[in-house]
């Protein structure tokens, strides 16, 4: 009670909104600039789980603005680091720290287990893998960005709202664009929109206010000018988002997966006999084929339903364009399941085809 009073008394808050961020679980990415002053402020706030993943060491140039730092920390993990110093701030919440990178193959398991995701990171690659698998486990995405003396705040993937790449929907090409350590940076600038990340979550968490749902604030910290930009939602949002899941499981197959995948046309592999079709695809992606017996085991949950899979018959797998099934072999060969095909075409491709071929039979 006395840690919380100036929450509790507000009326917009209470003992129940005390609770809420008691039982709330944050992930942030990042214990730099921006990541220091949300950390302190989250931890502050009482929220109940607070993770930190980064794999950096502090730096003495990082002292000018990553305020949980100090001398003492030069040499060590930032994430340790910042854990250290949360948990003296604050020994009545659970801090977990991860002192690795964030990468494809441990995003998705890692942001099934907190409710928020805030962005602190600093380069291009990793925001689109943040937002990618924020939109594939339907987690909010608190992000901010900061050059030189401007800073911009926003909340992704927030209500079925518009995601990073519906404002991005590009990746900078190159090095196109400098980062602090080339241009430099206000030393309070990531202090002042850190803290307005925070804020955002807090909000999310208390479901007060007005988010920053759709709209991308932009800050100057020359002038003290603030502009709201409205972002809507892409007419494409729905292939976006299967992009997205694609190209993430892509980077997943490229990157820990390489294993040798045999592709066969639908034409050959219909004329094989004790054969399990098997459909990667989410549940709700069409067409569905019901000309063939298929087994639907969408990706998202696919290693966990390896029990489905026939071990006396040739497996033939398809989905959208073939990579997720790509992705979904490799998973079959690390448990020692083979006989597995990759059908080259899609299930649009795979519908037409047969629909195609029972015309002929007919006709003759």
């Amino acid at each position: 009670m006395d840690r919380y009073q100036r929450h509790i008394v507000l009326s917009e808050i209470g003992q129940k909104g005390q609770d809420k961020l008691s039982h709330s679980k944050v992930l942030v990415v990042g214990a730099g600039g921006l990541g220091c002053p949300v950390l302190q402020y989250l931890a502050a706030a009482g929220v109940g789980t607070i993770g930190i993943i980064d794999f950096d060491s502090v730096e003495k140039s990082n002292l000018q603005r990553q305020i949980l730092f100090g001398t003492s920390s030069i040499e060590k993990n930032k994430a340790i680091e910042a854990k250290r110093r949360l948990v003296d701030l604050n020994d009545t919440i659970t801090i977990i720290a991860y002192p690795e990178r964030l990468t494809y193959q441990n995003a998705i398991q890692l942001f099934n287990q907190y409710d928020i995701i805030v962005d602190g990171t600093d380069n291009f690659e990793t925001r689109y893998l943040i937002n990618d698998a924020c939109v594939i486990t339907n987690r909010p995405l608190v992000f901010a960005a900061i050059y030189k003396f401007q800073g911009q705040v926003a909340v992704f993937n927030y209500n079925n709202g518009p995601t990073y790449r519906c404002a991005f929907p590009n990746k900078p090409i190159g090095n196109t664009v400098p980062n602090c350590s080339e241009v430099g940076v206000l030393g309070v600038l990531p202090g002042i929109i850190g803290t307005m990340q925070a804020n955002e979550v807090l909000k999310i968490i208390l479901e007060i206010g007005t988010v920053l749902s759709g709209k991308l604030l932009c800050y100057d910290a020359l002038t003290y000018q603030t502009t709201v930009l409205n972002i809507k939602k892409s007419e494409h949002d729905i292939q976006k988002v299967l992009l997205a899941k694609e190209n993430f499981n892509q980077q997943e197959l490229n990157e820990y997966c390489r294993v040798e995948i045999r592709e066969v046309s639908i034409k050959d592999i219909l004329k094989k006999g004790n054969i399990q079709f098997i459909d990667v695809r989410e549940t709700n992606e069409h067409p569905k084929i019901k000309e063939l017996m298929v087994t639907e085991i969408p990706l998202s949950i696919f290693e966990q339903h390896i029990d489905k899979i026939s071990t006396n018959k040739e497996k033939a797998l398809f989905c959208h364009s073939g990579i997720r099934t790509k992705t979904a072999i490799s998973i079959l060969n690390k448990h020692h399941i083979h006989d597995c095909y990759s059908i080259k075409e899609g299930a649009t491709e795979i519908v037409s085809y047969i629909k195609e071929l029972q015309k002929e039979e007919s006709n003759e």
